[in-house]
């Protein structure tokens, strides 16, 4: 393709160009609420004097939408919103993610960008780059758009792309530096793993400096079902320094001020800036410098916590405040958008459920936290006090439903069926079936959601119990492994208003489901500082038994680990829904058969 040279347009006036991310928390399926939200976030940044306010990927629809997408009428509603939306950018730039296309015999469905100025739509951008991998299925709803248009907004250029579009070094991004953008905004859905805001800004950094150009990228913020979106939305100079970045899961608009006059100084520096012929005239929102008399704005640049992931959350409370972080927000956003006051949490006296208790507190306060003990004939009296004394420091309502007589009325009946066999699991999956009959009998009644308490080293092995401790409606600490689970007691007793609220005898003491005189988890497993490499090599990492194997987990061990979890998918799939703080969690991520006959060990 030919190619000529053109001069870069200049800023107008030397004045800085305000720019605003609007970090916000949508609702899935709730486009009246989405668009109210907008509506009041471009108000906000047109009082702030801001030029441009880039809003999230699909923040119309909230995202991911799923097979909502498949639904023609979905469709022209969050496209009429954009209708509704656009003449309150009479005095702004405004880029806002929606999905486009997909009429009847019309174009195809896009993940789409509404870019508004003067009142009006005056293009839509369609992303490029489709992920087909992870959590994500854009391949299954959407079309690939085709072009790379710049746009100009009172004197600067910038380019618009979508999520994965960024993460391509050829991509959109390079393109639309070389036709002159000076700016590149990023909108997104991105979900949060442990350590991913670093690598974002990272890559971004990286990017900035490889196009000369400024790189604004907004995350969306908030739960939806497994996902949690963690905001962290930023600004990077074309040096790769970080002008803005918001914080983690908190909703806002964050504003800063570009001297945009240094990126086409830089770039005066190097050979002559050339410009794709096909890409001489960029599409022109507004010209003119816009208001000259701007309240003045700070801007924040928060810490990443989660800097140095790689050492293990023993060697870093930073990390482990961002799991945590997430874990309250996650809890949070599946009650309230899903329409619960109230949860319940089986409360035991061991570790699971102080966390899951202490996370639902922060999540919803006190008074909207109800616990209930279930004790067996094979509950320590240390189990009671801490359970008790859990919700003494928690202000919780505590009721407590002992279950033996029930429990002895099970084997009862079953006796004449059981004759000549000895107990075994079958009476201690018992307990926990009537313990889960039991709290679905308090949900049902009082409209209660109740968060189940087995974290992702249990779930992998199968040490859980269908329509027992699994009965519920949501998972908080699925995909938290056990000793992370310790981290995260420890963090939180060191932390916030009140400290020390689980008691330190629950860390201290060996886990134990107590559903058999003396039982303890390592009778049938691992310890759990050995069991969790294991884990996290094979379910995260894709290892193979041989890789696996080390001086704490012989290949006997190994293989039986592994065999575990293979066995347990037929479990996993029947479980809750829970949040995602691993790269890899059960569910959206991993997806194994249930009936399989691959081994490798």
């Amino acid at each position: 393709m030919s190619r000529q040279r053109r001069s870069l347009p200049e800023e107008v006036g030397g004045r800085p160009f305000r720019l605003a991310l609007a970090q916000i928390n949508p609702t899935v399926g709730d486009l009246e609420a989405n668009t109210k939200k907008i509506i009041h976030y471009i108000r906000v940044a047109r009082k702030l004097g801001v030029d441009l306010v880039a809003f999230p990927e699909l923040a119309i629809t909230g995202y991911p939408p799923e097979d909502l997408l498949l639904k023609p009428s979905f469709i022209k509603d969050n496209q009429d919103l954009v209708k509704r939306i656009a003449p309150y950018s009479r005095q702004i730039a405004v880029v806002i993610g929606f999905a486009s296309g997909g009429e009847t015999g019309g174009p195809p469905l896009y993940n789409a960008a509404a870019v508004m100025a003067g009142g009006r739509v005056v293009d839509v951008y369609h992303k490029i780059h489709l992920p087909n991998y992870g959590v994500f299925d854009e391949v299954r709803y959407f079309q690939p758009g085709q072009q790379c248009p710049v746009y100009e907004h009172r004197g600067v250029r910038f380019g618009v792309t979508i999520c994965e579009d960024i993460w391509y070094p050829e991509g959109p991004a390079r393109i639309q530096a070389e036709a002159g953008a000076v700016l590149i905004v990023n909108i997104n859905a991105s979900p949060y793993h442990i350590g991913k805001i670093y690598k974002r800004r990272k890559h971004l950094a990286g990017l900035s400096r490889a196009n000369t150009a400024c790189i604004a990228y907004v995350n969306t913020v908030g739960g939806q079902d497994e996902l949690v979106f963690d905001g962290g939305s930023m600004v990077i100079s074309h040096t790769g320094k970080t002008l803005l970045l918001a914080p983690q899961f908190e909703e806002d608009i964050y504003t800063v001020d570009l001297d945009l006059s240094s990126v086409l100084k830089a770039r005066s520096k190097k050979a002559p800036w050339n410009q794709t012929e096909d890409w001489l005239e960029p599409i022109v929102l507004q010209r003119g410098a816009g208001k000259i008399d701007r309240p003045p704005v700070s801007t924040i640049i928060s810490k990443i916590v989660s800097r140095d992931f790689n050492k293990g959350p023993s060697k870093n409370s930073g990390m482990v405040k961002e799991v945590y972080q997430a874990l309250v927000l996650g809890t949070r956003d599946y009650t309230r958008k899903n329409g619960f006051k109230d949860v319940l949490v089986a409360i035991s006296g061991g570790i699971d459920s102080s966390l899951v208790a202490s996370i639902a507190v922060d999540a919803l306060e006190p008074n909207n936290v109800h616990g209930i003990f279930l004790p067996s004939c094979f509950t320590s009296n240390q189990s009671r006090r801490d359970a008790y004394a859990l919700a003494e420091n928690l202000k919780i309502s505590m009721e407590e439903i002992p279950i033996t007589d029930l429990f002895n009325q099970h084997k009862l009946l079953l006796e004449p069926f059981f004759k000549g066999r000895k107990p075994d699991i079958t009476e201690e999956n018992l307990q926990a079936r009537i313990r889960g009959t039991l709290v679905m009998a308090l949900s049902n009644k009082f409209g209660w959601l109740v968060l189940t308490t087995g974290n992702k080293s249990e779930m992998s092995v199968g040490y859980a119990t269908l329509y027992g401790d699994m009965a519920g409606g949501f998972a908080v600490i699925k995909d938290v492994p056990k000793t992370l689970v310790y981290d995260l007691c420890s963090w939180r007793n060191r932390t916030g208003r009140k400290k020390n609220r689980i008691p330190d005898s629950i860390l201290l003491k060996p886990p134990t489901a107590e559903l058999k005189a003396g039982q303890k988890d390592t009778d049938s497993l691992p310890p759990y500082d050995v069991l969790d490499p294991v884990l996290k090599a094979y379910i995260e990492e894709d290892k193979s038994l041989e890789e696996i194997v080390n001086s704490e987990c012989h290949p006997e061990c190994a293989a039986r680990v592994v065999r575990l979890i293979d066995l347990s998918e037929y479990k996993r799939r029947q479980a809750p829904p829970g949040i995602k703080i691993t790269h890899r969690a059960f569910g959206r991520d991993r997806r194994y058969p249930i009936t399989n006959r691959y081994r490798n060990y």
